[in-house]
């Protein structure tokens, strides 16, 4: 057996974020620098954190008229030249980022102030942290990465060392979101 029929071509051209939302707006992918990368399917847990915060996200936004919370996988662009976009599990946006009114269908050109991720077991640390630096590189003013296995919400912030909160703690988000905050174990409960 050939070795090299299994490789992929080199002279692929990169594909525009336009080309995937039309062509990947129902799949479980992102687009990374022009490459379409296959995302696994998500666990039960991990749908079950993700609707908790989201929940807690919704009601304070909502009762405080701030903004939106947007969940399963909205995109949103992050680099262009090659094309990348991402599919954060939650973002908040203020009504600065998006105003009231009409939510935009498709991909938008807003980016949000608030991105949350949980860590699914197969996913790298490494791989994890680059993302939420590639979120704050395009303007997302705080990322959150919740870990299920360490029942921790990591917060990361542009020019700041990151934050941990354990199951001990209550995550407070005063600079996105003033006044909101939810004891991080009832994120990681049931």
């Amino acid at each position: 057996m050939n070795a090299i029929a299994n490789v992929a071509p080199t002279n692929t051209v990169p594909m525009t974020a336009e080309e995937f939302s039309r062509s990947h707006e129902n799949n479980r992918a992102e687009l990374v620098n022009g490459v379409v990368e296959e995302l696994p399917m998500p666990r039960n847990k991990h749908g079950y954190i993700c609707n908790l915060l989201a929940f807690f996200l919704t009601e304070f936004v909502r009762k405080n008229d701030r903004g939106r919370i947007m969940s399963n996988d909205s995109f949103i662009q992050t680099r262009t030249n090659p094309d990348t976009i991402r599919s954060p599990d939650i973002s908040y946006f203020s009504y600065d980022r998006m105003p009231k009114g009409h939510v935009p269908d498709g991909l938008s050109p807003r980016i949000p102030d608030l991105v949350v991720e949980v860590r699914s077991p197969s996913d790298r640390w490494s791989k994890v942290t680059a993302k939420a630096m590639e979120y704050l590189e395009a303007g997302v003013r705080v990322v959150i990465i919740l870990d299920p296995a360490t029942a921790t919400a990591c917060v990361h912030r542009a020019d700041e060392i990151q934050q941990i909160f354990d199951n001990g703690d209550e995550l407070v988000l005063a600079d996105v979101l003033p006044g909101f905050a939810v004891p991080v174990r009832q994120l990681f409960e049931g």
